[in-house]
């Protein structure tokens, strides 16, 4: 299969980057078994990152599976947000951890951390520990009841889930029909999730530690009272670039 039938196939299933994925269908392609194989997947809507088996996010390259959350770009600002408020020796959680993105991102630049990432699904764990090994440990559970003891965290990172439930069918088929809608679906508001985290983190923050989450605007105000509602201090950072919005709640 030559990379000019490639881009034909891609374009004939509505793949709008047809020529920039057939290059990196190619490059990532074993033999041309591998390729067709791997160019019927993303034909059928596989995303991208799943079918080649990685994804660069954050100045890193992320190993990927098929059925796991594919990190955004958008997510870069809370790689950007945790690092700036990381300092050297610090205790960082990235909890709903996915494929350990945002834990390897965080110390590539911020290497003398201790970091802890944690996911309720064992398909994501495993995924993390091939992202993390020797940089972290990973754990498998619910929100805190996976760390394995008391911590007190400098920086948690939580990228919950947070699309309302009744937006799940409105998604791309890419996130709707090949991730985990735990990793999607937030609840009637899409806050569920986040309201459980902002409840438990003052039992788990160090003083002056930070929860950073990522939301939507329109949840900003529900989400700052949640917060504030937990005993803590929030703050919203948005970058109109990345189309992004973090809440920065502090203990």
């Amino acid at each position: 299969m030559t990379e000019d039938e490639v881009v034909t196939t891609l374009r004939a299933a509505g793949c709008v980057f047809a020529e920039d994925e057939a290059a990196m269908l190619v490059k990532a392609a074993s033999g041309d078994a591998a390729l067709a194989a791997m160019v019927g997947r993303r034909a059928r809507g596989e995303p991208l990152e799943q079918v080649v088996g990685h994804a660069d996010f954050a100045g890193v390259r992320v190993r990927l599976r098929p059925g796991v959350f594919v990190p955004r770009v958008r997510s870069e600002l809370l790689v950007r947000e945790a690092v700036r408020r990381t300092a050297p020796g610090a205790v960082v959680v990235d909890l709903c951890c996915g494929s350990g993105a945002l834990g390897l991102a965080v110390t590539r630049q911020r290497p003398a951390i201790t970091l802890y990432a944690a996911d309720v699904d064992p398909v994501a764990v495993a995924c993390a520990r091939d992202n993390l090994t020797g940089v972290g440990e990973v754990f498998q559970g619910d929100l805190y009841a996976a760390l394995p003891r008391p911590l007190a965290i400098d920086v948690l990172l939580a990228n919950v889930p947070y699309v309302a439930t009744g937006h799940i069918p409105l998604l791309p088929a890419e996130a709707r029909d090949h991730e985990p809608h735990t990793a999607l679906d937030g609840g009637g508001d899409g806050l569920d999730v986040f309201r459980a985290v902002a409840a438990g983190a003052p039992g788990w923050l160090a003083p002056g530690g930070v929860l950073l989450s990522e939301i939507t605007r329109a949840q900003i105000e529900p989400a700052t009272a949640a917060a504030r509602a937990s005993g803590l201090r929030p703050e919203v950072v948005s970058d109109e670039d990345l189309e992004a919005t973090v809440i920065v709640a502090v203990r």
